[in-house]
């Protein structure tokens, strides 16, 4: 006989109670102390990892065991993202409601695809959808869906418009694919994100075919270094500059695609989010005026990972790219998950975003948002103060700094990591080494900001020091 399931039998039940209790404990313990710890993981949790590299285990082993292994090897090993100071990437936090229903989420072990199989999820969904579109001011009429990131996101953005402008051509892209169809011309701007660049290439598009429009120091697409636009167009905006923060000419440039039945894609992944703001609003005025969206909820609204949103304006484009046929998959009269994404199974995503916007509402998304802002231009006027070069117009949450020649950014980037008071990026931006601070987090505060300040200028004066000397 074979070695027994440790979840076997009649305590079943019992043992599950036990293991969330103790899942909760640790999960619990490791909130609650990740704002003393280290930002960055030390060397010796990096070392510890490979106490996980051992042979397939033969048999079973007891599941609190492997809890308790996971969290004395892995939780050490951890950036600790969910604290208040970690700074990289574009990264939020994970609002408390969020990391809650998350729990919910993972017991309930819903999927996703089709209404019949979750209607809490495909609920959910609809509702999320509904408010974004209306938090954002974008069309009441959009249909979207929740897909994993903002690339994910933008990917299906573009194959819903090579779908749409194809038709219009005549060719079904769907049943003939790619090979000798009327070819369709891809506008980005010089600064466009390595998102867009990956997601054209997946849709069949390449990344050396398409035009190159011009920036300006902000890396905002210039509105009249535009080509000739056609009906067989695409035009690749951003909503937030993943260095600068800066946001496109939508107004213009939407306006000359209009005229032309060009289709403008949204690369919004955080900066859509700031429509949200009164007061950062007027920086993205115009992109309701797009074709598709793509953002990112694990960004500034915090609803954690796995969370990216694609809206699209003509729905119709968007269910036709998508669409999948089989005997035992019959859709049902109303919105169906899986017909708005690439993906069929996949996790209900809408529970921690419905619970996010929920407890956050208009007023609390838009504190966030704000909030974030005023650090980040705390954050470039100590740097100022300091002596140290900011680089970027610092419009929302982005601070690109100079520590002078790029050796010395990049050791300062790297010895900040390392004694982990805070952690910050590194980028190039427009030939210039930098380091990049992106204040995202619903768990950043004043006293976060100073700290991390304190750090990054006391290390950045050191580093300097020495660079002198050599």
């Amino acid at each position: 006989m074979g070695a027994v399931c440790p979840l076997s039998g009649e305590n079943a039940t019992s043992q599950v109670s036990e293991l969330l209790n103790l899942a909760a404990e640790k999960a619990i313990r490791y909130v609650d102390n990740v704002r003393e710890r280290s930002v960055g993981p030390a060397s010796t949790a990096l070392t510890a990892l490979s106490k996980f590299h051992e042979p397939f285990p033969e048999g079973p082993r007891k599941p609190s065991d492997v809890l308790n292994q996971l969290d004395a090897v892995g939780s050490p090993a951890t950036t600790a993202m969910t604290g208040g100071r970690y700074f990289g990437f574009v990264n939020g936090g994970m609002v408390p409601a969020a990391l809650a229903a998350s729990w919910i989420a993972v017991a309930w072990n819903q999927n996703a695809a089709l209404r019949v199989m979750s209607p809490v999820a495909a609920e959910l969904e609809d509702v999320v959808l509904q408010w974004i579109c209306d938090a954002l001011g974008l069309p009441s009429g959009c249909e979207g869906g929740l897909v994993t990131c903002a690339t994910m996101a933008n990917f299906t953005a573009l194959v819903a418009a090579r779908h749409a402008l194809l038709k219009r051509a005549g060719w079904d892209v769907n049943e003939d694919g790619m090979f000798g169809a009327p070819p369709i011309e891809v506008l980005v701007g010089a600064e466009v994100h390595a998102s867009i660049l990956k997601a054209l290439s997946m849709a069949g598009f390449g990344k050396k075919r398409v035009t190159i429009v011009e920036a300006d120091n902000q890396g905002r697409m210039r509105s009249d270094r535009l080509p000739r636009l056609t009906e067989r167009t695409i035009v690749c905006i951003q909503a937030g500059n993943v260095n600068t923060g800066a946001f496109d000419p939508a107004d213009k440039i939407c306006a000359a695609a209009r005229q032309q039945r060009a289709w403008v894609h949204v690369d919004g992944a955080f900066g859509l989010w700031a429509r949200v703001s009164p007061k950062y609003a007027p920086l993205s005025g115009g992109f309701e005026n797009a074709d598709s969206w793509a953002t990112d909820a694990h960004k500034w609204p915090n609803a954690g990972y796995d969370c990216g949103v694609i809206l699209v304006r003509d729905g119709e484009a968007l269910r036709d790219s998508l669409g999948i046929a089989a005997a035992y998959l019959e859709p049902g009269a109303r919105r169906e998950p899986m017909y708005h994404t690439p993906e069929a199974s996949r996790r209900a995503r809408g529970v921690e975003l419905w619970a996010t916007l929920k407890s956050l509402g208009r007023a609390g998304l838009c504190e966030l948002i704000e909030r974030t802002c005023a650090h980040a231009q705390y954050f470039a006027k100590g740097l100022r103060g300091a002596g140290f070069e900011v680089l970027n117009d610092v419009v929302i949450n982005q601070v690109l700094v100079s520590f002078g020649a790029p050796e010395v950014t990049r050791e300062v980037i790297r010895r900040i990591q390392e004694e982990g008071t805070c952690w910050c990026g590194g980028t190039v931006w427009q030939g210039k080494t930098a380091m990049r601070i992106s204040v995202s987090s619903w768990a950043t505060t004043a006293a976060d900001v100073d700290r991390s300040l304190e750090a990054i200028v006391r290390i950045a004066r050191a580093s300097q020091s020495v660079s002198s000397r050599v």
